[in-house]
């Protein structure tokens, strides 16, 4: 029978230490965001959203079509919502649409 080391880490829990070490767990976090948002719009849709990136607990999402950030804009508090309810209130506190 083979023995498990004691220390065995999942990828993604390494990914996240070096990423708390080197100071990039918002990129992380944008990722997430962005993963999130491609399961939740339309193909079409998500190929709108130019970028997703987080600074000072803000959440920055740049929108290429006029249309889609006028949605984004008029649902800001749903998706914040959204966000905070599957990351964490504590992680942001508001949403910009550029």
């Amino acid at each position: 029978m083979k023995n498990k080391k004691k220390r065995e880490y999942q990828s993604s829990e390494l990914v996240k230490s070096f990423a708390r070490m080197y100071g990039f767990e918002d990129k992380l976090v944008a990722f997430e965001i962005k993963d999130f948002l491609e399961e939740y719009l339309d193909e079409s849709l998500f190929n709108e959203i130019k970028s997703v990136n987080i600074q000072n607990k803000v959440i920055m999402i740049t929108i290429n079509s006029p249309l889609l950030k006028n949605d984004f804009k008029m649902r800001k508090s749903f998706y914040l919502k959204k966000f905070q309810d599957k990351f964490g209130v504590e992680k942001f506190n508001d949403l910009q649409i550029l």
